[in-house]
């Protein structure tokens, strides 16, 4: 396959070199019109500018993908990098993960310099919480640079694979619904995130399944940080008498229904006796959180190898891909964090 270069895409718009040079470099020395025109011959041909990609001593070319996560210490993310990896080991590709910290400049930053130093294409984990742009998302879709979120970003049309938050919330709250809680609250995640719409969607949807009525103060925003949702959920029992305490809480991921339970345990609220909790990702060590967790298995091997399998398909293609949306189920794993009420309660 003839690869597209900098001098065909110059013959087709009618222009120098140096013009498409400062286009791929988003330099103000271009006349908007021009920029446009350039931009849509760029997409019709499927050229990806070229970074500084060497060949390995063997002959070999050095072929690689780029993972941006969220946070290195959640196994959430190490388990989905790890199924890119293996997906990407099988066709020849390195992968090279970067983790944003929750930062959204250090994500702009790690997606700059995956395009510009000739990593195939990026899995990315967007960073959609506060105020944070989405800017270099557009920029990546300007230059043809393939990529892959793990969560809907409002505005981008791009290929995502990402679980069915809508049924897993649903199953979960119809489960608490039908052993006897009638007085169940979901601890939500950061505002903006798309997850955290979905969660609460499955969240309202349940009730509209069973004879229990939704009200909006079963929602509470207490975020997905450890910090931020332990202080929020010390806030939220300080001054509520146990009678209106809820029976359960739904949780937005296991990372913070840990940060739940150690608030629960320090108020001397038991768990599962007093409150009954469920958390969502079912990473590896919720089994041995304080109180083994019920939650949501979410299949994180498997999203990173469907990732990486459109990512690298994206890549080899010598015509420009529509965007692929993958939604993958998930389980209900019971543990000891719920407990069965009788219908009275």
């Amino acid at each position: 396959m003839k690869r597209i270069t900098i001098d065909d895409v110059a013959k087709r718009a009618g222009v120098s070199k140096g013009t498409i040079s400062a286009v791929i470099n988003a330099k103000n020395s271009v006349k908007p019109a021009t920029r446009n025109h350039i931009l849509e011959i760029m997409k019709e041909m499927n050229f990806r500018p070229k970074g500084v990609a060497r060949n390995l001593k063997n002959g070999f070319p050095d072929k690689s993908i780029g993972i941006i996560i969220k946070d290195l210490s959640y196994p959430f993310y190490t388990s989905i990098a790890l199924g890119a990896r293996k997906y990407a080991d099988e066709k020849g590709y390195s992968v090279i993960v970067g983790s944003s910290e929750n930062d959204h400049l250090c994500e702009k930053k790690f997606s700059h310099l995956f395009s510009a130093k000739d990593i195939k294409g990026a899995i990315i984990a967007p960073m959609v919480e506060g105020d944070a742009e989405i800017e270099h998302l557009f920029k990546l879709k300007m230059i043809n640079y393939p990529f892959v979120l793990l969560e809907d970003v409002r505005g981008i049309q791009a290929n995502v694979v990402a679980i069915d938050n809508i049924k897993a919330i649903k199953k979960a709250v119809k489960y608490l619904i039908d052993n006897g809680h009638k007085k169940i609250v979901h601890f939500a995640g950061p505002l903006q995130s798309y997850h955290t719409q979905e969660r609460i969607e499955g969240f309202r949807y349940a009730f509209s399944e069973r004879t229990l009525v939704f009200d909006k103060d079963m929602i509470v925003n207490i975020g997905s940080k450890y910090e931020e949702s332990y202080a929020k959920t010390l806030e939220y029992f300080k001054n509520r008498k146990k009678k209106d305490y809820p029976t359960a809480i739904v949780c937005f991921n296991d990372q913070q229904a840990l940060a739940v339970m150690t608030a629960l345990i320090e108020l001397n609220i038991r768990i599962p006796d007093d409150i009954s909790i469920v958390g969502n990702d079912d990473i590896y060590y919720a089994k041995i959180y304080p109180v083994p967790l019920t939650t949501i298995k979410a299949p994180m091997e498997e999203i990173g190898m469907k990732a990486a399998e459109i990512l690298i398909r994206n890549i080899e293609s010598s015509n420009l891909l529509p965007p692929e949306k993958v939604i993958l189920d998930t389980e209900f794993i019971v543990r000891a964090s719920t407990k069965i009420l009788n219908g009275n309660t």
